[in-house]
């Protein structure tokens, strides 16, 4: 019974934003509630998550935008055909967890530059000014805005505005304490669907009765159809489907993160674990099965997910009759839906955006380490100038390149003189002879701390150029090498190549066993010997001694 009652609360609040969200993205609005009501019940039927609720969402809005106007309608069910593929193919790689340490200054990023690319493109409906064609180009959109400012139409920005206030003062209503007594219920109906019914009533009391026709809704730009269409395969060839693999993998890319950040947060209220490669499969799937039926991409939406927790949501169960709610509006109530106002649909997308915008988010990550800025920036300004494609992509090389350059710190070389310390050496490790700690003359002992990767390569050689002198054996001690790559073995064996044509020895000591594999597979054993390759320091040098004794 919990389930249920969730399922209809979620399928109604899912309808003023399915609808909402179609027409922003550039479609009609019943392909909005098509995808809803396909990649909802999939998602629920064969997810990672009992409580995840499926559907599209505002952040795909630019993107679905900017392939339609790209590459037409047929363009955009290619493009979301490929990204369910390559879903359902980062599930088969179990990609899943990768995919969530993708760097939180990234989705805080693109998540508040899609916030404020929404809300910019509303800005037109919520005001009523009459622009011919809004420019694609975020810079060009203000301008024209500005200059259409005195075309302004009174009565639709009342519409839109009172919108905004209703949705956003609809909670702390039904909190008031009168009203949770006596009608406490009320506070399950979202704000989004009282403005939708209320400022349509408005709206045709005022054409009936004041005459006002300058008020523009849903039916004096769509043509509603309550018909599930049949399932179509579009056309596609190899020049097409080049041409749409970097959306297609933006959309794959961004519907695996939101709905596995859905997931995870959807977890920490209800204590359990979702199946992340799990949740990526039934995305796939259901970004493959909307397309068919004239829908667009989806994902797990938090904002949907939560409504259905807050509600009593327990199991799958709740998403499929939220599916099931909305496939009923959609047959028998979808053609009232043409005389939504378009101003009250633009308010309820300013809050959506609002909602998305996550400034708090954004001004904690102001706080942190320049890099984690300069990536938030770069990522937040290249959305909105720009496109997400770019402003992922981008976002992702600087991170990498920053997470590189913060590796490569934690690695250092250092020169051990004199004698070893028995401090600082690990608890099994046996000091045997203290004598063994000395250091002989003509013996160097060099410690790597770190991973020696390609990002900390060239730090052995700049500490080898600052010494210039030559002794008769080196050690390198390896104790605290967690890893090793292919550059960082490169230089190992340039390095033991150059002592060796310059007359001196090589000593490795306290090579763990993962690194000691990789290194045996590369040669060292045979070109160091296998008399070379010390388990500890007092062997090391035992073994350098050994070597002075016989040059």
């Amino acid at each position: 019974m919990s389930d249920l009652l969730a399922g209809i609360i979620v399928g109604i609040v899912a309808l003023p934003l399915a609808i909402a969200f179609g027409i922003a993205s550039g479609v009609t609005p019943e392909k909005g509630i098509i995808t809803a009501i396909v990649a909802g019940l999939i998602v629920s039927l064969f997810g990672g998550s009992k409580v995840q609720i499926g559907g599209p969402t505002g952040a795909f809005i630019v993107i679905i935008y900017g392939i339609i106007q790209q590459y037409g309608m047929e363009g955009l069910t290619i493009a979301t055909l490929m990204a369910g593929a390559f879903l359902i193919l980062f599930s088969l790689l179990h990609l899943g967890t990768i995919i969530k340490y993708i760097p939180y200054p990234i989705v805080v990023g693109f998540t508040s530059g899609i916030a404020v690319t929404i809300f910019t493109t509303q800005v037109k409906d919520l005001l009523g000014l009459s622009i011919d064609k809004v420019p694609s180009d975020f810079t060009e959109k203000w301008i024209c805005y500005f200059q259409h400012f005195g075309t302004i139409d009174l009565w639709c920005a009342i519409i839109g505005i009172a919108s905004v206030v209703l949705i956003a003062l609809w909670p702390k209503f039904t909190k008031l304490s009168i009203i949770d007594q006596h009608i406490g219920w009320l506070k399950r109906i979202p704000g989004s669907l009282i403005a939708i019914i209320v400022m349509t009533i408005a709206v045709l009391l005022l054409k009936s009765y004041a005459g006002i026709t300058t008020i523009e809704t849903i039916g004096d730009r769509f043509t509603i159809s309550n018909e599930m269409p049949d399932a179509a395969v579009p056309n596609m060839n190899w020049d097409v489907i080049k041409s749409l693999v970097s959306p297609a993998i933006t959309i794959a890319v961004l519907g695996a993160i939101e709905s596995l950040l859905s997931a995870t947060v959807a977890d920490g209220v209800i204590g359990a674990h979702h199946n992340s490669n799990t949740e990526l499969m039934a995305q796939g799937i259901a970004n493959i099965a909307s397309p068919l039926f004239g829908g667009i991409p989806a994902t797990g939406a938090i904002a949907r997910t939560m409504t259905n927790i807050n509600n009593g949501g327990k199991t799958p169960i709740s998403g499929i009759i939220h599916a099931a709610v909305l496939l009923l509006i959609f047959l028998f109530l979808m053609p009232l839906a043409k005389y939504i106002p378009m101003a009250c649909l633009a308010g309820v997308l300013v809050i959506v955006s609002y909602g998305m915008c996550g400034w708090r988010s954004f001004m904690s990550i102001m706080k942190n380490p320049k890099s984690d800025i300069l990536v938030l920036w770069v990522t937040f300004l290249l959305t909105i100038i720009f496109d997400l494609t770019v402003a992922i992509e981008v976002g992702l090389v600087c991170a990498c390149l920053l997470f590189m350059r913060r590796m490569a710190e934690t690695t250092d070389v250092k020169v051990i003189y004199g004698e070893i310390n028995p401090d600082e050496e690990t608890p099994e490790f046996e000091l045997g002879n203290l004598e063994h700690l000395i250091i002989p003359k003509g013996v160097e002992v060099y410690e790597i701390n770190g991973p020696y990767f390609f990002g900390a390569g060239n730090k052995f050689e700049e500490i080898m150029s600052g010494i210039g002198d030559h002794p008769k054996v080196r050690i390198i001690r390896m104790r605290k090498v967690p890893f090793i790559d292919s550059t960082g073995i490169h230089n190992l064996t340039n390095l033991c190549s150059l002592s060796k044509s310059n007359g001196i020895e090589v000593v490795l000591s306290g090579v763990n066993e993962k690194v000691l594999v990789s290194l045996h597979k590369a040669g060292f054993k045979e070109m160091l010997g296998e008399e070379n390759i010390c388990k500890h320091i007092s062997l090391a040098l035992e073994r350098a001694n050994q070597i002075l004794d016989e040059k």
